[in-house]
């Protein structure tokens, strides 16, 4: 639980930077309105910012959480892992699984925004505008938008894991041994373990993660207006 309370703070700053980045970079000027598939590659751009922090992260946590079902302890907690993981093999073996994490954020961040600025747009009273949405509609959307994200992310989280809590040498090829061994033994739907849990907690935690937001947004828009 310590690796990923330490880290969602910066993730989730890194991910609006990076939203917030991809939608200027395809705007001719302030305010232009996006299509959903340039919102989407917005998304993207976001899952690339946050991989820096996400696989090192991921890594330790899946470690720690295989290492909780076991009856050795080869690791004290996070920073012992990670003193582990980088005498064993540097830098490169903390932030193994990198292809894997991004090949699970970048669609998968896509989704989240642009799901949630669908769903902002469509919640929005007729004549009005988001401002004007109520705090129960922004948890409906927020919430929403989250189950969408792990439904595109769970089908790549579930090998990503296996693929990071794996013995150096396991899987040569990386995702793909990993993905190809998954369907072999226990059919595609393998890629979907997980799936109950991950939605009965995606819902609550992304509808308070974009009422955070917008809150956030509304009071610093109101603080200091011209900016």
């Amino acid at each position: 639980m310590g690796t990923p309370l330490a880290g969602v703070a910066p993730m989730f700053a890194i991910c609006f930077f990076g939203f917030g980045l991809g939608k200027r970079l395809q705007q001719k000027k302030p305010g232009d309105s996006l299509t959903y598939g340039q919102i989407f590659m917005a998304g993207g751009l976001a899952g690339v910012f946050t991989t820096g922090i996400m696989t090192p992260g991921e890594r330790i946590k899946c470690l720690l959480q295989v290492q909780a079902d076991s009856k050795m302890k080869k690791y004290a907690g996070p920073l012992d892992c990670a003193k582990q993981l980088y005498r064993e093999g540097g830098i490169r073996s903390i932030y193994k699984g990198t292809a894997a994490t991004l090949l699970r954020d970048i669609p998968a961040s896509g989704m989240y925004f642009m799901s949630y600025e669908w769903l902002q747009h469509t919640l929005t009273p007729k004549g009005g505008s988001r401002d004007d949405l109520s705090v129960g509609r922004t948890l409906l959307a927020g919430g929403i938008a989250g189950i969408c994200n792990w439904a595109v992310a769970l089908p790549a989280d579930v090998p990503k894991s296996r693929l990071q809590t794996a013995p150096a040498g396991m899987y040569p090829n990386g995702i793909r041994d990993v993905i190809r061994q998954l369907i072999k033994e226990d059919g595609i739907m393998s890629l979907y373990k997980g799936f109950t849990p991950v939605m009965l907690r995606a819902f609550p935690a992304n509808a308070a993660c974009f009422l955070g937001y917008e809150v956030t947004m509304k009071g610093l828009n109101w603080m200091s207006p011209d900016n």
